[in-house]
């Protein structure tokens, strides 16, 4: 999965496109009170080797206060049928909330989402310590959307469409990000979703900076109408595809309980100064998004021991008791975890890997991602806390560009009721 980085930003133009709701957006209400709608992203095309990587805003969403219960989507072709990993690869989703001017008018913006006074657009951060316009999605997966649940037991939810906290002459809404790469017919599959620089032929970001030495491969090489190179002699058509995603929500009420969502990059340094006029110290976090796993040694090999540990510490400024979390890898992956001060668990998520040929358990690829459910009230991280984060990969070869994210989803309080309706998960 991809995330919002400075470094990999594109500069291309993309229209301000709400969503093609799929069957009007097909919507019914399950259980007591929960409702579910689902709804096509606006139609995208690729061709063999071919990448895409655009922002949508105004997405069709659930309107009013509502506590969000779960998102789900997947790439579909233009007849609905699911489109496998092998031949379409979802690097990664992630849906985005921020408000904007009502009647606003403009119809073209450059790059990725960030908060423009001129176009009226206020990007809404989750609750992550990333500095930059980085991993503020709320929701967000990439190959593994498939088999992975994103449902929030109750009486838990998170709150959108707040009138209260909506600025008088503004709008809430949602823009889609969607990255994903064409490798029909392509010389290398792992290599083109891993973006090796080589394959795509790329010496230069997408501002047209020379890309460092020793930058193999990543975000850099494969971004917005980037190709891969294709085998000899290969013809396929140009598809027309699209995301579907179905929402499930709740309308808000006091017995819900809201959570904040946290995201972690395992790639995160600290670096603190201190400020000129208050003399006070600050704290930076640093975050990377991708990094380079190398190969094991001959003997590593041998001994059946080829596994890269990646990890970094940080204090939770304010803590809570999580009820969901998820982690994030790409192919190689083995495990993320979350762990507190003193060392316990407070998360830990592993990937599920496709056997077959099938969309959703395509051979070799990540297809779904073991979630966590504590016990509420029995998981807590401390304000002040120095959680730690880790990701392990298989090194047995060198991966490129892979990342290890997290996500928890926390509370600050427990419930002091019992809520009617059942819990999703």
């Amino acid at each position: 999965m991809q995330v919002l980085s400075g470094a990999w930003i594109s500069a291309v133009l993309f229209l301000l496109l709400g969503t093609v709701p799929l069957s009007g957006a097909s919507r019914k209400s399950i259980g007591h009170h929960v409702k579910e709608a689902t709804y096509l992203s606006p139609k995208f095309e690729l061709k063999p080797g071919s990448v895409l990587n655009r922002y949508y805003y105004g997405i069709d969403f659930p309107k009013g206060h509502i506590a969000v219960k779960s998102f789900n989507g997947e790439v579909v072709d233009e007849h609905g049928n699911s489109v496998p990993l092998h031949e379409t690869y979802l690097h990664h989703w992630q849906v985005i909330r921020y408000h904007q001017r009502k009647g606003n008018r403009n119809t073209l913006k450059e790059g990725p989402p960030r908060e423009e006074e001129p176009l009226g657009h206020y990007i809404l951060r989750n609750s992550g310590m990333c500095q930059d316009d980085s991993l503020i999605q709320y929701f967000a997966v990439g190959s593994e959307t498939r088999k992975t649940k994103t449902d929030i037991p109750d009486p838990f939810g998170v709150e959108v469409g707040n009138p209260a906290d909506i600025p008088k002459g503004h709008e809430e809404k949602w823009m889609l990000n969607v990255h994903a790469i064409d490798t029909r017919g392509v010389v290398n599959k792992l290599g083109c979703i891993e973006c090796w620089c080589d394959l795509y032929n790329v010496t230069k970001d997408a501002t047209g900076k020379p890309i460092e030495p020793g930058y193999k491969g990543g975000l850099l090489c494969c971004d917005d109408k980037s190709q891969c190179r294709m085998r000899e002699g290969f013809v396929g058509r140009k598809r027309r595809l699209h995301v579907r995603y179905t929402v499930k929500w709740v309308d808000w009420s006091d017995l819900i309980v809201p959570l904040k969502i946290y995201s972690f990059d395992v790639t995160d340094t600290l670096q603190t100064s201190r400020s000129k006029s208050s003399k006070a110290l600050a704290t930076t976090h640093n975050c990377k998004f991708e990094y380079q796993v190398e190969s094991c040694s001959k003997k590593q090999r041998e001994r059946n021991a080829c596994v890269h540990v990646k990890r970094t510490s940080f204090p939770m400024p304010k803590g809570g008791n999580i009820i969901y979390g998820l982690g994030h890898l790409h192919a190689g992956g083995i495990d993320s975890t979350v762990y507190g001060e003193d060392g316990r668990v407070l998360c830990s998520s592993k990937p599920i890997y496709g056997k077959g040929m099938g969309a959703g358990n395509e051979k070799g690829y990540i297809v779904g991602i073991k979630t966590c459910y504590p016990k509420p009230g029995s998981v807590k991280i401390m304000d002040g806390e120095t959680i730690t984060v880790e990701s392990r990969y298989n090194n047995t070869r060198e991966h490129l560009g892979v990342m290890g994210l997290f996500f928890v989803f926390v509370a600050e309080r427990l419930p002091h009721h019992h809520f009617t309706h059942s819990s999703l998960p």
